[in-house]
């Protein structure tokens, strides 16, 4: 790699300004595949409640950031009727900008404003994991690294999903970055960064203390300039997490509005089980993150370096954090995000060793084509994983979301039957239940319409007892209040 930057330091660095801006370029268009497609796609479940915690914002008279709201009404998720629909999960900073936003602008759309809110934050990652790279691993390490963050396929889709993800990962790796700017030169503005990003992570995620490795590797890499004496880095995660336990607090006020969150530790008894290690280090890190040929490009980090006790101290936190929550990462993809940075990290320096010891080898071009073949393949076989993602596979619910928002009043709550899962939901733009039975409990509790796509005997029967508003081969769509005579 250093053999083809200028030698002029100015020259180099000119040259790899324009690189980084020519990686920012490329990861914004790849993010903006199917942006427009409405939430259907991949873990639409999730993307759906929280877009609808901003939707409910837009609605309500003022944002009210300490009781956040959404769609769902049922009992699902907390075990408790949640008639209020409150959301006590992350600290909504985000759909409160969001909703900020749309209110002011109302001619913007919902789904694509926050999509494209989710790529701009992996922009500023990408960034932010750049600046942190050069300096540990110099360079051209960041910017393979930041390559390698850009164009992912698995990056790609989760950089323009609406979850709380994408802005989780940027404030974490911003405070990375700011807390080794610190370690180096012990300002006062890098610790204020490092700690306001750290405190916003963690608001939006708990997750962020798994880091706590990173901070440490930092401070011993630069453990020339004794920021491990100075008071400040021991106030850092004092600072940083008092706010989360006052939101954690504050949220146990609301029981209906928390999720049950046990079950993610050890709730089907997985951990270190071969079940574990196969979805997670084959499933997952093999197969979808890095295309198989990727672990090819991993075996650089074998080199050692004064830097590699950073990347080793990476490892052992995502270790834990998988560990730890062993249930959530098997059962659901989007736990892994939170990978996503050490991994372009750790691609990043192993194809910038791997290239060094094929230039050791072979000449050039062998050592290029073999380094460009292997990468490619890694991004072919990662995109078969990843390209299915992108699909939306209930049309279905966009056509009956879109028939109840026209013609059910505003205020209407909605029965939209799909087992539990909120995307059916969503689509009626109305609040209420994702699941049926019991429809005469749910007319007690508010409920005035119910909508299916699936014309079975619930749809059927109910169909006998009340009026219907529409009936096509796609959904059907009834009035609870309008009893047959």
């Amino acid at each position: 790699m250093r053999a083809l930057l200028p030698k002029n330091p100015i020259a180099m660095l000119s040259r790899e300004k324009i690189l980084l801006g020519c990686i920012l370029i490329l990861a914004f268009i790849l993010r903006l595949y199917r942006i427009n497609n409405p939430v259907g796609d991949w873990h639409a479940f999730r993307q759906a409640d929280t877009a609808s915690v901003t939707r409910e914002y837009v609605k309500a008279p003022s944002i009210d950031l300490l009781r956040p709201q959404y769609h769902d009404l049922g009992n699902i998720q907390s075990g408790l009727d949640n008639l209020d629909g409150y959301r006590m999960v992350e600290f909504p900073l985000v759909n409160a900008v969001l909703a900020w936003i749309l209110r002011n602008v109302p001619s913007l759309d919902l789904v694509i404003t926050s999509r494209l809110a989710a790529v701009l934050a992996s922009l500023g990652t990408l960034y932010a994991l750049y600046r942190l790279l050069v300096l540990i691993s110099g360079r051209p390490v960041a910017l393979l690294a930041a390559f390698w963050f850009a164009v992912l396929p698995y990056s790609i889709y989760y950089s323009r999903v609406i979850l709380p993800e994408p802005f989780f990962i940027f404030f974490s790796v911003v405070s990375l970055w700011q807390f080794a700017v610190f370690s180096r030169s012990r300002t006062f503005w890098s610790f204020l960064w490092s700690t306001l990003a750290l405190a916003l992570a963690a608001l939006l995620k708990p997750f962020v203390v798994f880091l706590a490795p990173v901070y440490l590797g930092l401070l011993y890499f630069f453990r020339q300039h004794k920021a491990y004496l100075d008071y400040r880095t021991y106030l850092l995660p004092l600072f940083a997490f008092t706010p989360l336990l006052a939101w954690r607090n504050w949220i146990n006020q609301f029981p209906t509005g928390v999720p049950a969150a046990d079950w993610l530790f050890n709730g089907n008894e997985i951990r270190f089980k071969p079940a574990w290690f196969r979805w997670l280090f084959y499933e997952r890190l093999t197969k979808l993150f890095l295309g198989y040929a990727g672990l090819l490009l991993l075996i650089g980090n074998f080199k050692k370096n004064n830097d590699l006790p950073v990347y080793l101290a990476w490892a052992v936190g995502i270790l834990a954090y998988l560990s730890v929550f062993a249930t959530g990462n098997v059962q659901h993809d989007y736990y892994q995000n939170m990978l996503l940075p050490a991994v372009a990290a750790a691609l990043g320096r192993g194809s910038y060793y791997f290239y060094q010891w094929l230039r050791q080898h072979l000449k050039l071009p062998l050592a290029l084509a073999i380094i460009g073949l292997v990468s490619l393949t890694t991004w072919l076989l990662a995109w078969q994983q990843v390209a299915g993602y992108f699909n939306v596979n209930h049309w279905e619910y966009v056509k009956a979301g879109a028939a109840v928002d026209r013609l059910v009043p505003a205020d209407a709550k909605v029965i939209a039957p799909a087992m539990g899962d909120t995307q059916f939901l969503f689509q009626t733009n109305r609040r209420g239940w994702p699941i049926g039975f019991e429809i005469d409990q749910k007319i007690a509790k508010g409920a005035s319409i119910y909508v299916s796509t699936s014309y079975d005997w619930e749809a059927k029967a109910l169909e006998e007892k009340y009026q219907v508003i529409e009936h096509t081969p796609d959904y059907i769509i009834i009035d609870l209040k309008q009893a047959k005579l």
